[in-house]
């Protein structure tokens, strides 16, 4: 049995992409909030997220990933509401910053991880396009605050990765550590 343990729809559509018989356990598990290098804290939130379903199910393969946003160092969770999400939206407008995904698949009493590091570089937007995008609602419950799927494809200018990754869950990546984990999504 494959578990997802997220109630992203987003991860849910593109964990679909590889298999299909799976089912989704949000976990419950209390993430870290800092880490000296951003892909640690990925990874290990990633790996807690997995970790607390694979404890209620030992005999599962259990998938968790965990997506943050980082800017000059410093990482961009989930907006403070809407006037959070404007201020966000204004610090990355015309800027280059990484999305970062840290993945972990428990699996046989065993811990397997992996990060993927994708650089999307906004245009500049305007007070005004900020103020309606955030207005949407649609940045609240995203990391940085923007959904590369939804509105915001309008202030991409260019993605450097993995494309999936912005959205959630890098499927190629993965694929591999799947694969590197002896795991066949079929």
């Amino acid at each position: 049995m494959i578990i997802l343990a997220s109630g992203s729809p987003r991860r849910h559509e593109l964990l679909r992409k590889l298999c299909t018989d799976f089912i989704v356990e949000v976990s419950d598990a209390t993430e870290v909030q800092s880490a000296a290098d951003p892909k640690i804290l990925a990874v290990e939130n990633a790996k807690l997220k997995a970790g607390s379903v694979a404890a209620r199910h030992p005999d599962a393969t259990v998938i968790g990933a965990d997506t943050i946003v980082v800017l000059d160092g410093e990482i961009f969770g989930k907006p403070d509401g809407v006037r959070g999400a404007e201020q966000m939206l204004a610090r990355l407008s015309g800027r280059r910053h990484e999305v970062i995904t840290g993945l972990a698949i428990c699996a046989g009493g065993e811990v397997y991880t992996a990060a993927e590091v994708t650089e999307v570089y906004f245009g500049e937007m305007t007070a005004a396009e900020i103020r309606d995008y955030a207005a949407t609602g649609e940045p609240l419950d995203k990391s940085g605050s923007y959904a590369l799927q939804g509105g915001a494809t309008k202030f991409i200018e260019k993605i450097n990765g993995d494309w999936s990754n912005v959205v959630g869950l890098p499927v190629y990546r993965l694929k591999r550590l799947a694969e590197a984990a002896g795991i066949s999504f079929k």
